[in-house]
């Protein structure tokens, strides 16, 4: 049973070699179990149970996943995703994910978490789009996004990670060391964590003794 196990274990490695083409590129995956055919045009590998891929930068993760089209473009992982891109040192966490290797765009499904180490950002949402090229972060429905002591949150935002800004919209709030502001349109640089707010605005500013909003009146904290 170990012989017959070793064989088929280094055939699974050889045809994976075959379809990543690893000797060109520095493109591996991995799991328990593979399907897959090479016609032309519809070039595909199935991968299930603890299934990695991994590049130079990128490491993926899930319980299936799949890549199809011409060089391995697009990759579709399922059931408790996790990817890291150690290079920008970003972490996320979804249901499913769909990755176009070629222009370097993710689309995370389902409850999902980005985490952004460089500078210290934790964005949640059910819709999460990261374009790696142009360094930004679309995120939708439920948003939650962190920064020390910014939480803000939001039916749709912008994340950009190259200029560290953080437009909102649908509802947008943020708090703020215990004050709470509100509006239309929010942005937030966060480099300065300064909040800029664009329509109807509210807010509440809260001190040890006493707080006081925006319409004038105060009560107690």
């Amino acid at each position: 049973m170990r012989l017959r196990s070793s064989i088929y274990s280094f055939l699974i490695i050889f045809l994976l070699m075959q379809f990543t083409g690893v000797y060109a590129e520095t493109f591996r995956f991995q799991a328990d179990t593979m399907i897959g055919t090479k016609a032309t045009g519809k070039e595909s590998v199935i991968l299930s149970g603890k299934a990695k891929v991994w590049s130079e930068d990128l490491i993926l993760q899930a319980d299936r996943i799949e890549i199809a089209g011409k060089d391995n473009r697009y990759i579709q992982c399922s059931g408790g995703v996790i990817g890291l891109d150690e290079k920008k040192g970003i972490r996320f966490t979804t249901s499913t994910l769909s990755y176009d290797r070629e222009l370097k765009k993710a689309r995370l499904e389902g409850d999902s978490v980005l985490e952004d180490k460089e500078n210290k950002v934790v964005a949640r949402g059910r819709f999460i789009e990261y374009d790696d090229a142009a360094g930004t972060v679309l995120l939708q429905i439920n948003v939650r996004i962190f920064k020390d002591n910014l939480v803000c949150r939001s039916d749709y935002a912008l994340y950009r990670r190259k200029e560290k800004l953080l437009e909102m919209g649908g509802s947008p709030v943020v708090y703020k060391n215990g004050d709470e502001f509100s509006s239309d349109r929010i942005r937030v640089d966060l480099n300065t964590d300064d909040v800029v707010m664009e329509g109807q605005v509210r807010g509440t500013l809260k001190s040890s003794t006493k707080e006081k909003t925006s319409d004038g009146s105060t009560g107690q904290p």
